[in-house]
Parts: C-alpha cells; structure tokens; sequence
C-alpha cells in the first residue's frame, strides 16, 4: 500500500501526518497528502485520503475525521484557528511530491508553467516520473519531454470531461 512519506512537510504537516497515518492504517486508507495553508485569511489542515482499488467516499472520510480530531485537538500543536478538510485527492489529483510522481507513472497530466512554451503555459503528457536531477518527464505524442520542476506552477492529473 501507497504511503505519503512526511519528507518536505512543515512541521504542522508533520504533526497531522504522524496523528493521521495509524488511523489511516487502522481504517483500511493511505494518506495521499497533508497540507497546512492559509487561504484568503484563512487557514486550513488538509488530509487527503485513498483507498486502494476503490477510493474514498464521504462517510469514510468522515469516519477518519472524527478519529483524527479526537486525537489531534488532545495534542493542539496549532495555536491558531484553522478549518480541517479530510478528502479524496480527486481524479484532478495534484502530483507535488516525489512518491506522487511514482503513484501516477502511465497517467496524463497537465503541467502548469511559470513560462509559456510555443504561446501556452500549460503542457499535456504521458508522466514517465521525476528524474534525479528534479525534472519532470514527460511523453508527449512518443516524444520524451524534460521539464525543470522548478518551472512549473502545478502539475495534475487530466481528466477529459
């Protein structure tokens, strides 16, 4: 099963994610990620979840939710108000950490660009992974493209309506 590592979190993400993943595991889920954000003023903990085969559904994360609170407001490492999401990462899931890149190998993605390329500031492809040297791979109609990831602004995975 597909763990998110707590590499690269802050120290609130790391919090949560330590709180959340024997619950996650208890409960038959893996933690895809957490983020800690401040959104207009306002702060949120998000805890995305999966399940393999399946996904997640809403009393599921509901479930996880009420568990994780009972044990994270115990500990309160967040001296601020904030508002905690618990979710599906979404069929548009994002694709920001290293172990993401590996999960959605084979999937087409959408890469966001600080800079456009040939007029765009978005490119489609077939993700091949993340090099060592940070560059996101990706196949574009057979072709394989390098992308510094430090020039993108989002990465997703596409979903055609």
């Amino acid at each position: 099963m597909f763990l998110a590592s707590n590499m690269n979190f802050s120290k609130i993400e790391s919090a949560a994610y330590t709180t959340a993943l024997p619950i996650a595991e208890e409960l038959g889920f893996f933690i895809y990620d957490v983020e800690y954000v401040k959104e207009g003023g306002t702060r949120f903990l998000r805890i995305f979840l999966d399940k393999p085969e399946t996904g997640i559904n809403l009393d599921e994360c509901e479930e996880f939710s009420r568990a994780f609170s009972e044990v994270f407001d115990k500990s309160d490492p967040i001296s601020e108000n904030y508002f905690l999401e618990v979710s599906s990462p979404g069929i548009e899931r994002r694709i920001r950490r290293r172990e993401h890149f590996e999960l959605n190998k084979g999937e087409t993605v959408d890469v966001g660009l600080y800079k456009a390329v040939n007029g765009s500031k978005t490119v489609t492809g077939v993700l091949e992974g993340l090099d060592e040297d940070e560059n996101v791979v990706i196949s574009i109609s057979g072709d394989e493209v390098k992308i510094p990831l430090k020039q993108t602004t989002v990465i997703n995975v596409h979903f055609e309506f």
